[in-house]
């Protein structure tokens, strides 16, 4: 039996995402369902858990851009632009990093990374369509859990720059 979707204002749940916002003093709210580990369609199934417009879910890439991991934030609703990524982080060449290697370095499993609290602070580049949202959704760290927040504090708080990297079908 499928648990309802909740949702709260602040409040502790154990993440360093949100551990790291609580600490920067940023307004969020935790979202949460009953993830199915069968499902491979992590942002999917968040819009449709949550019954949220897919367009204001976002996921989080670990990209190889010259090499170097780098993170892009796109729409679940899109398709991360590899081309424009590389050149928004003014490289040549990019890549999708390998899961095992993304979760190394994040500190977060496939489904749940999250672009706060990761390991270590990686160049970070949000798709330009979040500036026009009042409210985003980025995973908070695990599976089954998203962050709602402003995106202007996400660019404050992962020292993001915007950049037009999605490509919509």
């Amino acid at each position: 039996m499928a648990k309802a979707p909740r949702s709260s204002k602040r409040g502790s749940t154990g993440t360093p995402a949100a551990a790291a916002l609580t600490r920067a003093g940023v307004q969020f709210t935790v979202h949460t369902y009953e993830h199915d580990p069968r499902q491979r369609s992590f942002g999917s199934e968040a819009a449709t858990a949550l019954q949220l417009e897919p367009a204001t879910i976002f996921k989080t890439l670990i990209v190889d851009v010259d090499d170097v991991p780098t993170v892009a934030i796109v729409p679940v609703s899109s398709m991360l632009d590899l081309k424009a990524h590389a050149a928004s982080c003014g490289g040549r060449r990019a890549a999708l990093a390998d899961e095992k290697v993304a979760e190394r370095i994040t500190g977060y499993v496939v489904g749940g990374i999250s672009p706060i609290g990761q390991k270590r602070k990686l160049q970070t580049i949000l798709d330009n369509s979040a500036t026009e949202l009042a409210t985003m959704y980025v995973s908070g760290g695990v599976r089954g859990m998203q962050i709602g927040l402003s995106p202007r504090d996400l660019i404050e708080i992962t020292d993001a720059i915007s950049g037009p990297i999605a490509r919509f079908p």
